[in-house]
């Protein structure tokens, strides 16, 4: 808010307001103590309740003085006596909890506003307000009536019908008494009338005007038709996590664990108008949960109901999810604009993006869904474009969404020990064919990073474990030079059934993969090739040690029974053929960077490329150093930690592909 604007000082005298309302509400410990001071106090009896625009409406008769010795019931109504229309908030009706024939203090600085042509006085501000309960029959009368929640009528006005918006092609629906029905929070993919008698008088295809007519407590007669665009998990907050226990299937972290936490289905929805609106729903117990949900609902319409506005959030709130709604804008159809007629030529491609989108919730209780496998996409869903790596590298932005299919060939987890091991970050080096057809310029292989917020299953996590996979990565994040995968990207094994090309080549890999070979261009937390000379071992630092071929432990025994073996007690068997494995750190002379020191770490893996005179040497504890110094070194894999100028060093560690 602009400081000292009216916005804020609005917002001051609202939060005022509130405290006022709060403390004065203290000060009255129950119902039965009322206030002495009755100067100013309108006294009135509720004949009829009613709500409209979210305000409560009290058809009320104006009382000289309350009917203390007698109950609600014994107290007769004079016709003399005026009748007025109390106004009540949302809030204050909560409070109040009033029903028919019930007597209501209201505490000044209460307003009677006197409309023209009308003979019945409306009562505002009515904040200050108490029921009075008058007897003991009362008392009783109120615990038996609060065990049971009152139906009350809804008066549904349309903004098109508030502004006298006239449009001959759409039908203005209002719901009688008829329909006042409490109604479970619901999300159906097929708004057939058939789950609900009153869908056709409630339903509605703006949220806008749902929020409008039926505030945030909760929706309860009216739906609202929305196609859902996006089918996403969330990690739960803090105050969630306590609601389910024991969720292993999906992992917040890029790293398998034990201790995952839950995560959360969520929905992005967009309505007739453009409107969108992430509705959070249940939380995630199995590990084809995100896949299903996103095979049947995404693309499909589907109607709302029983939601609950948990907050309503802005561009500079939210910049993760505003810069999906940006991906999906401007609407790939026209959409309906407020106040004007619908017309068939209608252009929407100059209509700015949302700059605010409520978060909707369930308040209570199950998701009922129900969906139609039969209902056709909607014409106003937009599927991921899929583009190629390279055009991806060349665009000129920042925070930008991207959707692409690529080899995942080796992942690393962020090793920053300052950081919990439950919040690093992977990366995931990954190419495809638009990038190993390159001749320069363009790296073959890109580090694509995963952060925390993230959310990966375990059998994604478990495929990569075993073997180089193709990934698909729907949503995200391209700005500064890099990809990274945030909250609301989606990482699948299966390419979807609905996306759009754009023209770019999306063959799968057929030849080896090639890694660009170090140079001058070469950055850290990158992989490369690497060739070059043996000039130096750091003698300090080397050891060797070997391990199971069966099950890689490294911690064998002596044989008991011949000390000439090697024993595994995992296995509970002699190991025949160990597996070498070493670290090592030697220095090597590349010609394509003459000027720096290039230091290379071999690390649990034994390279049989490097130098087999040099293993068996350091098993036997009796190598020469000079006998593997001038040997030439062919491709290796390698991951580069760092790269300096003062003193010019490369710091890398070869690695195994997957």
């Amino acid at each position: 808010l602009c400081r000292g604007g009216l916005a804020e000082r609005l917002c001051r005298l609202q939060n005022r307001q509130r405290s006022a309302i709060s403390f004065w509400r203290h000060q009255c410990i129950s119902d039965a103590k009322i206030p002495s001071d009755k100067s100013g106090v309108l006294i009135v009896k509720i004949l009829e309740i009613f709500e409209e625009c979210t305000i409560q409406v009290a058809i009320c008769q104006q009382l000289e003085q309350s009917p203390a010795p007698l109950s609600p019931e014994d107290a007769a109504i004079n016709a003399e006596e005026p009748i007025l229309k109390v106004l009540f908030t949302r809030e204050t009706a909560a409070h109040l909890k009033s029903r028919p024939q019930d007597v209501i203090h209201i505490y000044p600085p209460w307003q009677k506003l006197l409309l023209r042509n009308a003979d019945v006085p409306v009562i505002m501000n009515t904040y200050f307000s108490q029921k009075v309960l008058l007897s003991e029959h009362s008392e009783a009368r109120e615990k038996t009536y609060g065990l049971t929640k009152m139906l009350i009528r809804k008066n549904i006005i349309s903004l098109a019908e508030t502004f006298r918006l006239d449009d001959p092609d759409d039908e203005l629906h209002q719901l009688s008494s008829d329909h006042s029905v409490a109604c479970a929070p619901q999300i159906h993919n097929n708004c057939d009338s058939k789950w609900h008698p009153s869908a056709l008088s409630a339903l509605n295809d703006s949220l806008l005007e749902i929020v409008e007519s039926q505030g945030a407590v909760g929706w309860r007669e009216a739906q609202v038709r929305v196609v859902i665009q996006r089918v996403y998990c969330l990690t739960a907050r803090q105050g969630y996590r306590s609601h389910l226990q024991g969720n292993k299937s999906f992992c917040a972290t890029p790293i398998m664990n034990t201790e995952s936490p839950n995560v959360r289905l969520c929905l992005l929805v967009q309505d007739a108008y453009g409107m969108f609106s992430e509705v959070q729903l249940q939380f995630l117990s199995s590990t084809d949960d995100i896949e299903q949900h996103w095979k049947r609902r995404e693309g499909k319409f589907c109607c709302l109901s029983g939601m609950k506005i948990l907050q309503r959030t802005t561009r500079g709130r939210a910049l993760g999810l505003f810069s999906l709604i940006d991906s999906l804008w401007p609407p790939v159809m026209p959409v309906k604009v407020p106040g004007q007629n619908q017309d068939s030529e209608l252009i929407t491609t100059n209509l700015p993006p949302p700059s605010f989108c409520y978060i909707l919730t369930v308040p209570s209780g199950e998701v009922h869904v129900e969906v139609d496998e039969e209902e056709q996409i909607s014409n106003l869903y937009r599927p991921p474009t899929v583009r190629g790596l390279k055009e991806i590298l060349q665009v000129d932005g920042s925070n930008e969404r991207c959707s692409f299919w690529a080899q995942v060939l080796y992942l690393r987890l962020q090793t920053k020990h300052s950081v919990p091991i439950n919040q690093r970050e992977i990366l995931l080096f990954v190419t495809d064919s638009t990038l190993q057809n390159v001749v320069h310029m363009i790296p073959k292989v890109v580090a694509v990073s995963v952060t925390a917020s993230c959310v990966l299953s375990v059998e994604l996590m478990e495929a990569l474990s075993v073997a180089s996979r193709l990934v698909f990565f729907k949503d995200a994040l391209w700005g500064n030079g890099r990809i990274i995968c945030v909250e609301r990207t989606v990482l699948l094994l299966q390419k979807p059934l609905l996306c759009s090309a754009a023209g770019a080549d999306l063959s799968e890999l057929t030849g080896p993969v090639r890694l660009d070979e170090l140079d001058s261009t070469t950055q850290a937390n990158s992989v490369c090739a690497l060739r070059g000379t043996v000039v130096g071992v750091n003698e300090s630092t080397a050891f060797s040690w070997p391990t199971c071929d069966r099950c890689g432990n490294g911690k064998l025994e002596l044989c008991p029974q011949d000390r000439e073996s090697l024993y595994c007690k995992p296995c509970s068997e002699v190991v025949i053929t160990p597996v070498l494995k070493m670290q090592l750190e030697v220095f090597l002379s590349c010609p394509s960077r003459p000027q720096s020191t290039v230091k290379v770490k071999v690390c649990h893996e034994i390279s049989f490329r490097l130098f087999v005179l040099l293993t068996i040497l350091l098993f036997l504890q009796s190598y020469e150093v000079q006998s593997v110094l001038g040997k030439e070194v062919g491709l290796l894999n390698c991951y580069v930690h760092s790269v300096s100028s003062h003193p010019n060093c490369v710091a890398l560690e070869e690695i195994v592909l997957l």
